[in-house]
């Protein structure tokens, strides 16, 4: 989605409750979360997606050494779209036993061992120029966005080979 000629938003904001097996989305609404894992490199969350048109579940991994949410979708039939992971650009902090996302606009869609896709910097651009992020976290978000793309092509846009070369090893429900 294209940011471009609309009013910059906010930073959106989700949290992590692990003991309380709930996930707020940044429309404070509560999700149930049927699974969460905590690994030494993240956390993981598997969830259904009421409501959602477009898929039914998501499986995510938050990476905060690498500033990422690693999202596969399951889209619902005829929604399908030609990506195999969704990366959020996000700032991660963690209290304890609750995990805190900040999404710093930029997202990368993965074509797994194909191709990359970087979306809305229009949107990061246009919340940093608006004072909603400052200069410096704009400045993180981008060199986050360099630092994977450049670490995915380096291993052919493989995300499992990437990742390994950097000592994380996700699993998945369904892959």
């Amino acid at each position: 989605m294209s940011g471009e000629g609309s009013t910059p938003h906010p930073p959106k904001v989700e949290t992590f409750d692990v003991p309380g097996s709930v996930n707020v989305d940044p429309k404070g609404i509560t999700r149930t979360v049927d699974r969460y894992r905590v690994a030494e490199f993240g956390l993981y969350l598997a969830r259904p997606a009421p409501g959602r048109a477009q898929f039914h579940y998501l499986e995510s991994w938050l990476l905060p050494a690498l500033g990422l949410r690693v999202t596969d979708f399951w889209f619902n039939p005829g929604h399908e779209r030609d990506q195999d992971f969704y990366l959020d650009v996000v700032d991660i902090q963690r209290g304890g036993d609750r995990w805190r996302a900040t999404d710093l606009y930029l997202d990368i869609v993965l074509r797994d061992k194909r191709g990359l896709e970087v979306l809305d910097t229009d949107e990061l651009l246009a919340a940093a120029t608006a004072g909603l992020v400052p200069a410096a976290g704009a400045r993180a978000a981008l060199e986050t966005a360099y630092a994977a793309v450049e670490g995915l092509a380096r291993h052919g846009y493989d995300l499992v080979a990437w990742l390994s070369s950097v000592d994380i090893e996700l699993d998945w429900l369904r892959r």
